[in-house]
């Protein structure tokens, strides 16, 4: 497969017949500040051995310009060597030194070594991010999972920088006004989780240390970067204290030393995801550097990131997937470690269950109903299709089924499972079978009927109660129905809910059982008295949507707040969310459940849900009529809710925020103007600087915040948030004008990074402004191909998702992606797959809007 997308079998033929002794990579960014400086020196020494002496491969690498070839001595033209994504070489010996050297391009996209130029004090930072396939574009390599080594990294850097790599720095060289920084080798790891991080970062060290079971110490230096201009909203200490927790809890859990040697963690600007498990430089989004006032919800999120990313230096980086198709072998583990750490590691966030049932969960639902599902162990053809198997299949329904998995085998099975498989594939790659094979032998089960249910097929199954009563009210049969393509088994628990004389929903009985085949009868229910609410999935053990049998749906539309077990709260609002989608529940009846209880809610990540899944209700799931209604609902319900919360409560916050996002009523906006002008007050409401970008947003949205206003408020914030919330606001502008601008922006020039190009997606496709984008619904289905092809991956899945005309919900509308979609049947498949889910999304809305209507 030619081009820059390397395909599964060039890089099993590759893996056949090489094998890597390790890399050296110097890099000279002494370049970087300079704005004109378009591209970085790179020289790759590989040694590696063949073999099939007398053969012929090739290196991978996307750059500019490779100024020489050399292979055991030999010069080779790089004119006829290199193609523009790989260097070719033939006649390989048994044993062969091969080096290029090469510019290659700062990036603007996050792709490779990206560049910043912080707007505060006009300082430049770089870092890496590589996964799947961008390693490439920093140095030659062999770019694939499977074909690990050492890396030794050498970097010339500005001398007022600090240099990072994966390993510690041995020696540091100055020389006029550079420095060069040598680290060590590191143990083997794949190409893409190498990393480099240079720039003038704020620094906050620190260290922690562990006796080993053999009586000797493990001792981890400790560090966490951010740029300058962050520096007094960093929290390092929390952060770093999460860091000592985790190391402890996973120590534990594992028995296996962390391998890498140091832990330095780096929050980098315009991240494109949310952190990356470089081994011992792990980098993160700078979004978790709270410049402002947030939710304790925020925290967690971020405390779990930190986690997850922890347990990939274990599930990921010391044992690595053989290629793309078992992803699912670190990024599920990691996904479910991350919550299970947080309890397990004794952090203050007790609730992680809860926050994993209600956001990871639903995402995952989102993800496995779409025509694109797949199994958790994919088919990945190739590296376009791995950039896009980093979803919610791969991450969240892989982390329940392993919480289903945990639930099925124990959990001391589960972990002396994982130490077996830590200690036998150290520094290797391994495939399913080899998690299996161990798992098998700790928990005496055959799990290969379990693994061909849960990790080879696709979907979803949902499962529902039926009550069968007498005359009298008692039970006389409750059975469990699953439906789906695949019936699965699952271990479950049934919770029966009874009011108790204060009105509160208490499980009075828990059952648990297998759940096998299309029904399951729960023998334990017969002869009790009908509960007020059954609910499935109690606990929430496995992988499923549940479902509700008359009765106890309408005991949720009266009491759904007085559940009093937050996580059977949660599950309970993750099911009628699953109802709206699917069109089985009106958008309005899941509107008023969310007016009713969701001032009752005590979990602030369950109620930010609320506050996202209701928006979405009115914007896509109701019916047209019914809109400007239901919007008016949200808005009302806002304000009363931000007048009666606790004063400088995380509650607060979050109804105001949603109260930014829903106002468009004079009381609405009158408030909001009068809150960013100090005229107007909540008691114990701060509006600082990220709750004055949400309120101009509204503003902007409802045409009245002028350009001098909106600069202004840019002007005492030049920061990169500043600029990212400055420019949503342009374009989230109601005229032609600001439509066109951000189209343009965006469509016509690939100048903008990542960060930008969302914020004008977001500011243009605000749903209520769909007269003003219906014009461009033709246009984005032309661009597509071109977007495509001439950008880079990142930048064009962006792009693709963020304008897909998701707001224009009419029959036309799914007519034009249909004829899109039959028209290109040979546009890249991962290209296609986009289009398909998007569309998917707007029939999804037209059925929804369907079941509104009656």
């Amino acid at each position: 497969m030619p081009g820059k997308n390397l395909s599964r079998e060039e890089a099993q033929q590759r893996a056949g017949v090489l094998a890597v002794d390790g890399y050296l990579v110097r890099l000279d960014v002494t370049s970087a500040p300079d704005p004109a400086a378009a591209t970085f020196r790179s020289t790759t020494t590989i040694t590696f051995r063949c073999s099939q002496p007398g053969a012929g491969t090739f290196l991978d690498l996307l750059a500019p310009a490779v100024r020489s070839v050399t292979l055991n001595g030999r010069e080779l033209d790089p004119a006829t060597a290199y193609d523009g994504a790989r260097v070719h070489v033939d006649g390989l010996a048994a044993e062969n030194v091969l080096t290029v050297e090469a510019d290659c391009a700062y990036s603007r996209t996050g792709e490779g070594l990206h560049r910043f130029v912080d707007p505060v004090d006009g300082e430049t930072y770089l870092y890496t991010h590589y996964e799947p396939a961008d390693a490439r574009r920093v140095f030659a390599n062999f770019e694939q999972p499977d074909l690990k080594a050492p890396f030794t990294f050498t970097v010339t850097a500005p001398a007022a920088w600090d240099v990072r790599s994966n390993a510690a720095h041995e020696a540091v060289h100055t020389e006029g006004g550079t420095r060069t920084w040598e680290f060590a080798p590191t143990a083997p790891i794949s190409t893409y989780l190498t990393a480099v991080v240079a720039g003038p970062y704020h620094v906050v060290n620190d260290h922690y240390s562990r006796e080993l079971p053999d009586g000797t110490a493990l001792e981890i230096p400790l560090a966490a970067l951010c740029r300058k201009s962050l520096a007094p909203h960093f929290d390092a200490e929390e952060i770093l204290g999460v860091t000592k927790l985790g190391l402890d809890f996973f120590h534990e859990e594992f028995d296996y030393p962390y391998p890498f040697g140091k832990y330095d963690q780096a929050f980098v600007p315009e991240y494109n995801i949310g952190a990356m498990e470089n081994p011992g430089c792990v980098t993160f989004k700078e979004e978790f550097v709270f410049r402002s006032k947030v939710t304790d919800a925020a925290y967690e999120a971020r405390a779990n990131v930190v986690l997850h990313e922890m347990a990939h230096m274990w599930f990921g980086d010391l044992v690595t997937p053989r290629w793309w198709d078992d992803l699912w072998l670190k990024e599920s583990f990691a996904d479910f470690m991350g919550s299970y750490a947080l309890i397990g590691a004794r952090t203050r966030y007790s609730s992680a269950w809860v926050t994993f049932a209600n956001q990871r969960k639903a995402w995952a639902y989102r993800q496995d109903q779409f025509p694109t599902t797949h199994p958790i162990t994919a088919d990945i053809r190739d590296l376009e299709d791995a950039k896009l198997n980093f979803d919610g299949i791969t991450y969240a329904k892989g982390a329940s089924v392993l919480k289903q998995l945990v639930a099925y085998v124990g959990s001391e099975a589960f972990f002396e499972g994982a130490r077996r498989y830590f200690k036998r594939h150290a520094f290797g790659n391994t495939e399913l079978g080899d998690l299996l094979d161990v798992l098998e032998e700790t928990s005496g089960r055959d799990l290969k009927s379990w693994a061909a249910a849960w990790l080879q097929t696709a979907g979803v199954n949902a499962l529902t109660p039926q009550v069968t009563t007498d005359a009298e009210g008692r039970i006389t049969e409750l059975a469990v129905l699953q439906d789906g393509e695949v019936p699965r088994p699952h271990r479950i628990a049934v919770g029966l809910y009874d009011r108790d004389a204060d009105g509160a929903l208490l499980c009075t009985e828990r059952i648990e059982l297998d759940v096998t085949g299309a029904r399951t009868v729960v023998a334990e229910a017969v002869g009790r008295r009908r509960p007020d609410l059954v609910l499935l999935n109690d606990e929430d053990l496995t992988y499923c949507k549940i479902r509700f049998d008359a009765d106890s749906l309408e005991t949720l539309r009266t009491g759904l707040g007085d559940i009093r077990d937050e996580l059977a709260r949660a599950l309970a609002w993750s099911a009628v969310w699953n109802l709206t989608r699917d069109g089985l529940m009106p958008a309005r009846d899941y509107v008023a459940l969310v007016l009713r209880f969701a001032g009752q809610e005590g979990n602030i990540g369950v109620l930010q849900s609320l506050h996202a899944q209701s928006k979405t209700a009115v914007d896509l799931y109701a019916a047209p009529e019914w809109r400007a209604e239901g919007a008016r609902k949200l808005a009302d319900g806002a304000l009363n809710e931000l007048r009666a919360a606790v004063p400088g409560s995380d509650h607060q916050l979050a109804w105001a925020r949603f109260l930014a996002q829903t106002a468009g009523g004079a009381e609405h906006l009158g408030l909001v103007r009068g809150l960013l002008a100090g005229s107007a007050r909540i008691d114990g409401l701060e509006v600082d600087q990220e709750l004055r970008w949400s309120l101009w947003l509204a503003l902007a949205a409802a045409g009245q915040a002028t350009d001098e206003e909106l600069a202004g408020e840019l002007a005492g914030d030049n920061t990169a948030g500043g600029k990212r919330q400055y420019t949503q606001c342009l374009a989230a502008r109601p005229t032609p004008e600001a439509k066109a601008a951000a189209w343009s922006a965006v469509t016509d020039s690939d100048e903008l990074p990542s960060a930008l190009v969302e914020a004008n997606s977001a500011g243009f496709a605000i749903p209520a402004q769909r007269d003003l984008t219906a014009l461009y619904a033709a246009p984005y289905f032309k661009l597509l191909e071109r977007v495509w092809a001439e950008r880079t991956i990142e930048i064009a899945m962006r792009i693709v998702s963020g304008f897909f005309p998701i707001a224009q919900t009419n029959e036309q509308t799914l007519a034009e992606a249909d004829a899109w979609l039959d028209g290109h049947p040979q546009a890249a498949p991962a290209l296609r797959r986009l289009v398909l889910e998007r569309r998917d999304d707007l029939a999804r809305a037209l059925r929804a809007q369907a079941c509104d209507r009656v």
